[in-house]
């Protein structure tokens, strides 16, 4: 099994990430890998979706990490931290609600 990525090179790889991709809209931050506290520092760093609420997980699960669901107040309160702002979308990220 190979090391898991740092979060330096998390944050290298999505900051890359934006400028090749500049022609991706949004570009989600992975909480679910690399915990909220990185994640917060990924919506500076060129993601603009911070992720959301998972029911079911499998991959991650699978490739040995741990899986601990975030409630919708827990993912609210982590982007305000930043002073973001936070809404809920759906799949096309048409905006559903501002929080």
């Amino acid at each position: 099994m190979s090391e898991p990525a740092s979060p330096v090179s998390y944050l290298r790889v999505l900051a890359i990430s934006r400028i090749v991709l500049h022609n991706f809209r949004n570009i989600q931050a992975s909480w679910l890998t690399q915990g909220f506290d990185v994640a917060k520092l990924a919506l500076f760093f060129g993601a603009n979706d911070f992720g959301g609420t998972v029911l079911e997980e499998n991959v991650v699960t699978a490739a040995g990490k741990s899986f601990k669901p975030a409630s919708v107040e827990e993912i609210v309160s982590a982007v305000r931290s930043i002073g973001r702002p936070v809404a809920q979308r759906n799949t096309l990220y048409h905006i559903l609600k501002m929080f």
